[in-house]
Parts: structure tokens; sequence; C-alpha cells
């Protein structure tokens, strides 16, 4: 057992920024519902630790197990109801110059669950087609399709300028 911990602990100090920094953009910007997301991740990651293969299965497990926990969570009623709120939290980056990267999360965000994974470990991950169909458990062809249209969809939201949120900049 303390093997498992020391190993398990040695994985989450290497990729715990990585997993949070893909959690935000799974989850729509969210930074709450990223660290709910990563440790719902991590949770089920520990469970399997002892199965899973070291050789560079963990990462693919882990992404996989995020991608579906995402999916899920963004079906359920509760998260649908909990998406509008009338002011926006405090940013705790420095605002100056990030402007388009904040569209560019905004758009994000208006993205199905579906189309938001596919474009995340398509172009945020900087996996192939194969290995994102792989995670998605979906065929290559509905990969290049939902990437196809989330980025159509990204083009014609950032297109304009600014992307818009319930009517605010």
């Amino acid at each position: 057992m303390p093997d498992r911990d020391a190993e398990f602990g040695e994985f989450l100090d290497s990729r715990a920024g990585v997993m949070r920094r893909t959690a935000f953009l799974l989850s729509g910007g969210d930074w709450h519902r990223a660290e709910d997301l990563v440790q719902t991740t991590l949770a089920k990651i520990y469970v399997a630790w002892p199965r899973l293969n070291r050789e560079g299965g963990v990462d693919a497990y882990s992404r996989k197990v995020m991608v579906r926990t995402a999916i899920d969570e963004s079906r359920r009623a509760f998260r649908r109801r909990e998406n509008v709120v009338d002011e926006l939290p405090e940013v705790g980056v420095d605002p100056a110059g990030v402007d388009d990267a904040v569209d560019v999360r905004r758009a994000l965000a208006q993205l199905p669950a579906g189309q938001r994974a596919v474009v995340v470990l398509r172009y945020w991950e900087d996996l192939s087609v194969s290995e994102t169909a792989q995670v998605l458990g979906k065929s290559e062809g509905t990969i290049k399709s939902q990437a196809a249209k989330g980025l159509a969809t990204l083009r014609r939201l950032l297109a304009g300028g600014r992307v818009l949120v319930e009517g605010q900049l």
C-alpha cells in the first residue's frame, strides 16, 4: 500500500497542473467545476491504480476518465440550471492582454460537451484523431465531424469580435 500511495503521489505531482488546465477547458471555463472534475478523475484513477499499465497507460486513462466524467456532468439537469449567473466571478490573473484568451474560452464554453471534448483533446492536448477516438470511444469519422463542427462554431463566434456571454462582454 505505501508503494501504491507513493507512486500515485508522484503521478499527481507530475500531472496535476496539466489535468487542471484540461479540466478548465472541458468545464467551459469554470474553475470550480474544473476542480471538481479533477478530484473525481483522481478518485477514479486511485481506485484503478493497481490495474493501470504504468508504461504510458495512466495518461491516456486519466484523459479518458476526465472527458467521460465531464460529459456525464454536463448532462445532469442541475448543471444546466447553475450555468446562469448575474455576475462574472473575479479572475485571478491580470486581465491586460488576455482578451483573446477570454474570448476563446467563452466561445469554447458555448460548444456542446462532446464537441468541446473533441476540440480540447485534439487542439489543447494535441492528440491525433485516432487517439482522440480511442479516448472518447468514438469512431474516427465522428471525431473528425465533431472537430469540424466545433471549429466552425468557434470561428463563427469569434469572427464578430468580442464573444458575448449572457448579453455582456
